[in-house]
């Protein structure tokens, strides 16, 4: 099989919490790598959507615009049955993929772009109000404040305070950074979780996520629940800014595998059934024989398949997706290719006026043969390789 080119459709950039410092610095990293199309996929706010664009540009890399929502779906929450949130039954992560990031949004579309920025900021400034005071309370001093956060993200990310909505990532980042200034680091983290800490203090990362895990989730001093969208609200904002319903699979990152993904065959037509026709899997997350059952399962159900890395830690992995066992094999390279050519595509058209992938109500269009997904993958190649 003729080798593709380096190819990536989900990265956090900065000011999402990421593994690059600023967005200039996540395109150098990719350029250096040889990546050809690269995805943004942020939460909550895209105005540093046009800053990637540009150094995506004069680096000679393809864009991809994506979007990333934490949505509610009432009836699976109410059965307990876990999606690709292990922690909180009903929550689905969704994706949008190939938006028009810079497009004239709707009423509708700016109302639930202003509730999605307003509900997090709103959370997050609560959350860290909550860990300021607790992490006084036994004994750690502290000035933190979201908008002391928030300028700090600004400043790590080169961009403006006002393109920051803080994630539980940056909350946990603050939060290690206080215990590290401390002249007793194992210490102050000990204070902070009332029991001795797991992760090595010199382990930032292991620190932030072991924060995340003991002080922010629930049940614990820093939480607070989350602002979801519904399903039904996300997936209509996505199509309103032109974009393809992706779901992202969790899959055996985590053990047991969450019961709506248990069964490849019944997730594809399960997400055939609710209107969404392409995925995206992680493969840092997985084992080669998962991400090929996957991606079989997906084929056969006519739902394209892509694959990224996220960096949403401060760990630089490459950006080439490769699986936690070993490289991705060819079947599944191929396909998430193919899958990134088509969202190439139909970003272009749709900007040009013409039909994409999906039309606004979410169905494939030429569905009933596959003539047009063809052109897709042929159009997006040829933008892709330049």
């Amino acid at each position: 099989m003729t080798a593709t080119p380096i190819v990536n459709t989900h990265v956090h950039v900065p000011p999402n919490f990421s593994a690059f410092t600023t967005p200039a610095d996540v395109v150098e990293s990719a350029t250096k790598e040889g990546v050809r199309a690269l995805g943004i996929s942020n939460f909550y706010d895209q105005q540093v959507y046009e800053r990637f664009a540009e150094s995506c540009a004069d680096a000679g890399i393809v864009a991809l615009f994506g979007l990333e929502f934490i949505t509610l779906i009432a009836d699976l929450e109410q059965q307990g049955i876990r999606i690709n949130d292990p922690a909180n039954p009903g929550r689905m992560y969704l994706c949008g993929k190939g938006i028009s990031p810079f497009k004239e949004r709707s009423a509708e579309a700016a109302s639930t772009a202003v509730a999605i920025r307003s509900g997090n900021d709103q959370r997050a400034a609560a959350m860290v109000s909550q860990l300021a005071e607790h992490l006084r309370t036994v004994g750690i001093p502290n000035d933190l404040s979201a908008d002391v956060v928030a300028e700090q993200v600004a400043e790590r990310g080169d961009v403006p305070a006002s393109y920051v909505s803080l994630q539980e990532r940056h909350i946990a980042r603050a939060v290690q950074e206080v215990a590290s200034a401390s002249d007793d680091p194992a210490g102050a983290l000990e204070k902070a979780y009332g029991g001795a800490p797991k992760a090595d203090p010199a382990d930032v990362v292991a620190v932030q996520g072991e924060v995340r895990s003991r002080l922010i989730k629930a049940g614990t001093p820093g939480f607070v629940g989350e602002v979801p969208l519904t399903f039904d609200e996300a997936y209509a904002y996505v199509l309103a800014m032109d974009g393809i319903p992706c779901y992202p699979t969790l899959a055996d990152g985590v053990d047991p595998v969450c019961p709506f993904e248990a069964d490849p065959d019944a997730l594809a037509a399960e997400l055939v059934r609710r209107g969404i026709h392409a995925a995206e899997l992680i493969p840092i997350r997985n084992k080669v024989t998962t991400v090929d059952a996957y991606v079989k399962a997906f084929a056969n159900a006519g739902i394209i398949v892509m694959a990224g890395t996220e960096h949403n830690t401060l760990d630089r992995i490459p950006f080439d997706p490769a699986c936690v066992d070993g490289p991705i094999s060819d079947t599944a390279r191929q396909a998430f290719w193919e899958a990134t050519c088509i969202v190439a595509a139909h970003q272009a058209r749709v900007a040009a006026g013409q039909p994409g992938f999906v039309d606004d109500q979410g169905t494939v269009i030429g569905s009933a043969a596959y003539d047009h997904r063809a052109t897709l993958i042929a159009e997006g190649a040829a933008i892709i390789n330049g």
